[in-house]
């Protein structure tokens, strides 16, 4: 790898102009990205097993990657971000193409911004900020408590604190809302994101979603949501896009919203599998399952909380346990920052931890508020770079 690293570095440091950075194509897959580039597709994806197969339809719309080709122009290394951890690496070594999964290098840095609503939260975010995914997060947030609708006002008071990651000096992958404060007819309304992964109003109370927190009830987590993870076995580079939670054989599974059933049969590595559709681009999955619940079939209403089927270890399982996922539009995002059970208050030293957390960020938007702080965007990076342990640095 070490050799991998000097290649690259002096290859791009040398031959800069004959790195490209290129913007992936909505409806674009894998293997036709793999046949437009002339590059051979039984190496670099049929001698792929199911795993890393799943792993490349993970690309998404608008992710810029790069290619380094060598003076001819033929391709040396291809660089594609799967996630917000993992990127496919593919490079050529003694004339062969050769396909691997690999961390990515990123930073992350802590925004802020104290703004007035011009017409309504959403267009103000992305007036703002230029971000629609933020404005997406903080109206999802929001939306079960709050009325924007009819309890909203022009200049009223709105202060975001947020996490974004930087990959190649752009803004990349979803941003992280850390806290938020919106006026509303002269009122303060506050969320926080615990340590926990979880958000809290200003009295410790847990804002509800729409879904169940465990869809096996009294299960301990096993295994959380990562999109990287050096897998033991195997011993490579695997995402694991969902939670494990481990429970007896046979333990009942329950349906973690209401949807309707696209998906109920065996399928790879998944085992015997179920996919329930709910509303909002949602989708939930359960795998590894024993056997269904008699009636549960393609095609069949489900309602939250309903018996779907039960705990097993069918498909690539080391022991009895429920693999759940959350995919919202396709991609695969964490249960665990969407899902929860119902209202939850946070008591004893969860409570004093969550209010020490709270009185930093209180003390944070204060300064905000009181700076009238705007937003302002990052530096833009200049286009001409150089390639380091396998990511673009600025030089300027």
């Amino acid at each position: 790898m070490i050799r991998l690293f000097l290649f690259f570095l002096l290859s791009t440091t040398i031959f800069a102009s004959n790195v490209q950075r290129l913007r992936w194509e909505n409806g674009e897959t894998f293997l036709v990205f793999l046949e437009k580039n002339s590059l051979p597709v039984n190496d670099l994806y049929y001698s792929l097993d199911k795993d890393e197969q799943r792993l490349t339809e993970e690309m998404r719309s608008g992710v810029h990657y790069q290619i380094l080709r060598d003076e001819s122009l033929n391709i040396e290394q291809v660089l594609l971000p799967l996630n917000d951890e993992l990127q496919l690496h593919l490079y050529k070594k003694n004339g062969e193409y050769k396909f691997e999964a690999i961390p990515i290098i990123s930073t992350s840095k802590t925004e802020a911004f104290s703004t007035k609503i011009i017409s309504s939260p959403n267009y103000t975010i992305m007036k703002e900020t230029g971000s629609k995914k933020l404005a997406q997060i903080f109206t999802a947030n929001f939306r079960n408590s709050l009325n924007f609708k009819n309890d909203i006002r022009k200049d009223d008071k709105l202060v975001m604190i947020y996490e974004q990651k930087y990959r190649l000096g752009e803004v990349f992958s979803m941003p992280t809302l850390k806290v938020a404060m919106i006026e509303m007819r002269k009122k303060f309304h506050y969320i926080y994101l615990n340590d926990d992964e979880r958000y809290y109003d200003e009295k410790a109370h847990e804002v509800e979603g729409f879904l169940l927190a465990r869809p096996v009830r009294g299960a301990r987590i096993s295994s959380y949501f990562t999109k990287r993870r050096y897998h033991p076995v195997l011993h490579k580079w695997k995402a694991h896009l969902g939670v494990d939670y481990s429970a007896r054989r046979g333990t009942p599974i329950v349906a973690a919203g209401r949807g309707r059933i696209i998906y109920s049969a065996r399928m790879g590595s998944y085992g015997n599998l179920i996919k329930i559709r709910h509303a909002d681009g949602y989708e939930t999955r359960y795998a590894h399952l024993k056997s269904f619940r008699r009636g549960i079939r393609r095609g069949k209403h489900v309602k939250k909380g309903q018996t779907i089927g039960y705990v097993g270890s069918t498909g690539r399982s080391t022991g009895s346990h429920l693999h759940f996922e959350l995919r919202k539009h396709g991609r695969a995002v964490n249960p665990l920052r969407v899902v929860q059970v119902t209202t939850k208050k946070l008591k004893g030293k969860e409570k004093k931890a969550f209010l020490r957390l709270k009185k930093n960020y209180d003390e944070s938007i204060g300064l905000h508020l009181s700076n009238n702080t705007s937003y302002k965007k990052p530096l833009k990076f200049r286009n001409k770079c150089y390639i380091h342990s396998l990511e673009c640095v600025s030089n300027g």
